[in-house]
């Protein structure tokens, strides 16, 4: 395509955030910028300046800066960001007081709920307030079991109001799923809905909560708010206690904001590790402001008063990305349960009744619309909606002509990409430049994205390894329970001495922009959503019948489904039943997007000498590409067992 897809005017240009950071940076430091690359390339030349103005532009609040932006190299990760600062995380999203609408929650048809800035800094006072009196402190952990609704939220700017970190994850996963990632940080206090709703249905939650909470004994009060009814019987849940009835007799007050160190620990996200339970990763409170502010502010152009979506659960990054809009003055828009009950129109018709002005949502939304036959452009109006971003999975050529042709044809489309890793983007939207079809529009400025082949040289306009050369704010701090920092460094920086290695297999274009062909090692991605193979084999592998198991991501229609092989005992076959059986299991203690799409007996799973299962190379026979391993194999004839397979051809 010689033409791109879509353009700015020179009015949208003229009064983007980008032009106006531009212009202060112009009047204060005296440079200016021929494009958008150049701007970028001085980001990434001069991050100090960059992010010190930054913050200044931003009025990102803090009780002090320090003198420094950073002390270390450019070799990562041996670098800290402003060394000196103190600042509080909820003080910033709690920036404006007054009645104008802060958030608004639908959940489904069943709910719908509107809370105001005031509303929601009162809740918030009460709720830390009730967090103090449990002796909460700066460094506990407090942890979520929530649905996205405006509660969970309140939970977050609470506990960070205090200094507490704040995890969650949604309330489809199963007990096991919980207490593999709860279990390793060990909460004080969990919030959990009383149930949730999806396709219409009521699901409890209270029976699995009562499990967790017997399994996390670091649980000193479980806070459940009613969602799916008013007054819920707590008597199964130890330790429980009615939300309304933890905060009755707190009145609202001027929230104490605690100040904290820039990297002091403000979230624990969950990585989709292919062995053992699921990394612990701490992201910072200044990093994670940084990092969102600018993506929000500049790659999105979000402005105060602008309508905010993203479709997400609690239990993916893109929820902590969305809570931050709060610090642009931005209202959030909440939708919780299935975006196709009853018909597939309800994010749209969300976007209409409630004046949203960034619909963020996944790629495989996008390709299911369509595939519905859905022709979003004829049966709404969308006539606030100004940018649309995709993310999860890469955005397929032709889903970049279905949301121009059959949803709106002068919307800015962004696909996004980075992770639950960095708690942010590498490569996102320019509201200041040209959308090319299949193509992300740009690198994030002041990141250092790259792309190198496999000697680690830079190369352009090929596929390769997408890496990030130079430091940045919302690197995490750590993982947690590892306190030499050795399976952070083997996560991250032991493919290229020093440099970031993300494990996405990219290209840069010839427009500037990226191209995410998928992941670039053994992590499942179905419908974006990581996954680690050892979730899943945790959970067959303790069925009597399984003797072995190995699971991959299979390439199919235009996203990736999982396939898992196993290894029966002798004399057993998979049936249906069988089949089933596993399906159920793997439903019921992780979630819904862990089942695989199928399920294969086989006689042999291939290993290498020092016994471990080999996913890449099966993976690899599968999608018929050469094994490059072999050699290192005790049993290589065994991968002859995954050629050709019928049941992978449709």
């Amino acid at each position: 395509m010689n033409e791109p897809m879509w353009q700015p005017t020179p009015e949208q240009i003229a009064n983007s955030n980008i032009t106006d950071f531009q212009r202060s940076l112009a009047r204060d430091h005296g440079v200016g910028f021929s494009d958008f690359s150049a701007f970028w390339q001085w980001s990434v030349d001069h991050m100090e300046e960059f992010w010190l103005s930054f913050k200044e532009w931003a009025d990102v609040r803090a009780t002090t800066w320090g003198r420094k932006a950073r002390i270390g190299t450019n070799r990562l990760p041996m670098v800290q960001w402003f060394p000196d600062a103190r600042l509080n995380f909820a003080q910033n999203l709690l920036r404006r007081r007054d009645d104008s609408q802060a958030m608004v929650f639908w959940g489904e048809q069943q709910v719908r709920r509107a809370l105001t800035w005031n509303q929601l800094y009162d809740g918030v006072s009460r709720l830390a307030q009730a967090l103090r009196r449990l002796g909460i402190q700066p460094g506990d952990r407090v942890a979520a079991y929530m649905p996205n609704m405006p509660e969970t939220i309140m939970a977050m700017l609470a506990a960070t109001s205090v200094g507490a970190t704040f995890t969650s994850c949604s309330p489809d996963f199963g007990v096991q799923g919980v207490l593999d990632r709860f279990g390793q940080v060990e909460p004080r206090v969990l919030f959990s809905a009383n149930g949730y709703f999806y396709n219409g249905k009521s699901f409890d939650s209270l029976g699995k909560l009562a499990h967790v909470v017997k399994g996390l004994p670091s649980v000193e009060k479980a806070v459940v708010v009613p969602y799916t009814r008013q007054r819920p019987d707590l008597s199964a849940v130890e330790r429980a206690v009615l939300l309304d009835d933890l905060v009755a007799d707190l009145q609202p007050t001027d929230i104490p904001f605690a100040p904290m160190p820039f990297n002091h620990p403000v979230y624990i996200m969950y990585s989709s590790g292919t062995t053992g339970a699921p990394k612990c990763i701490v992201h910072g409170a200044g990093g994670t402001l940084l990092q969102h502010l600018k993506e929000l502010r500049l790659h999105c152009d979000v402005k105060p008063g602008d309508r905010v979506f993203y479709f997400t659960t609690c239990g993916w990054m893109m929820w902590n990305w969305l809570v931050s809009a709060l610090a642009c003055e931005a209202t959030l828009l909440l939708y919780d349960g299935s975006p196709f009950h009853p018909d597939g129109n309800v994010l749209f018709d969300f976007a209409d009744a409630e004046g949203m002005t960034l619909f963020g949502t996944s790629a495989k939304f996008i390709d299911a619309v369509n595939k519905a036959g859905l022709v979003p452009r004829e049966t709404h109006d969308l006539g606030t909606v100004r940018l649309m971003t995709s993310t999860g999975s890469p955005l397929a050529p032709e889903s970049f002509d279905f949301v121009y042709e059959k949803i709106k044809p002068d919307l800015q489309l962004a696909s996004i990409s980075g992770g639950t890793d960095i708690i942010g983007c590498f490569v996102l939207g320019n509201p200041t430049g040209p959308v090319w079809r299949g193509e992300i529009q740009t690198r994030a400025l002041a990141m250092a994205v790259d792309v190198f082949d496999e000697g680690g040289r830079s190369i352009r306009r090929q596929k390769g390894e997408l890496v990030c050369t130079r430091p940045f704010p919302s690197m995490p701090v750590g993982f947690w329970n590892d306190p030499m920092g050795r399976r952070y460094q083997a996560a991250y920086f032991d493919r290229f001495p020093g440099v970031w290695c993300h494990g996405d297999w990219v290209e840069i274009t010839e427009h500037d922009g990226v191209i995410i062909y998928g992941r670039s090692d053994a992590t499942l991605n179905p419908g974006g959503v990581r996954i680690g193979t050892a979730e899943i084999y945790r959970q067959v592998e303790q069925m009597d019948e399984v003797l072995e198991a190995l699971v991959v991501g299979q390439d199919w229609d235009n996203d990736v489904r999982v396939v898992l092989f196993l290894k029966l005992r002798q004399g057993l076959r998979l049936d249906e039943q069988l089949a089933r059986s596993v399906k159920t299991r793997i439903r019921h203690n992780c979630t819904p997007r862990h089942v695989p799409a199928r399920v294969i007996q086989v006689a042999d799973i291939p290993r290498t000498k020092s016994g471990k299962i080999t996913e890449l190379a099966v993976r690899d026979v599968i999608h018929g590409r050469p094994v490059k391993n072999r050699e290192a194999l005790a049993n290589p004839e065994a991968l002859e067992l995954y050629r050709d397979l019928p049941q992978l051809r449709d």
